[in-house]
């Protein structure tokens, strides 16, 4: 029975350190926006340059979403990316 408690503990030990590799660092960001059709609505694209460009990822926010992402990016000292769950996490933002 202990033994299956040790294998358990080691699997779990494993996955977390295997999802921590996962998240890298946003050393740089690369707005851009690609021109639709005549008359039609433009589209934004976030280039994320992760852990000095060992990676990269590249967000496609609505024009709403794109505002706020640049303001977070802005305000805060640290950002990292969890490729995992798809997720930005803003650091450092401080409060009023």
């Amino acid at each position: 029975m202990a033994k299956d408690n040790n294998t358990k503990n080691n699997q779990q030990q494993e996955q977390r350190v295997e999802r921590g590799y996962k998240i890298r660092q946003v050393t740089q960001i690369q707005p851009s926006w690609k021109e639709g059709g005549r008359g039609e609505d433009g589209e934004f694209y976030i280039q994320l340059v992760l852990d000095n460009g060992v990676d990269e990822y590249v967000l496609q926010p609505s024009e709403d979403d794109v505002d706020v992402l640049l303001g977070l990016f802005e305000r805060s000292k640290y950002t990292v990316w969890d490729d995992e769950r798809r997720i930005l996490i803003f650091e450092n933002i401080p409060t009023k």
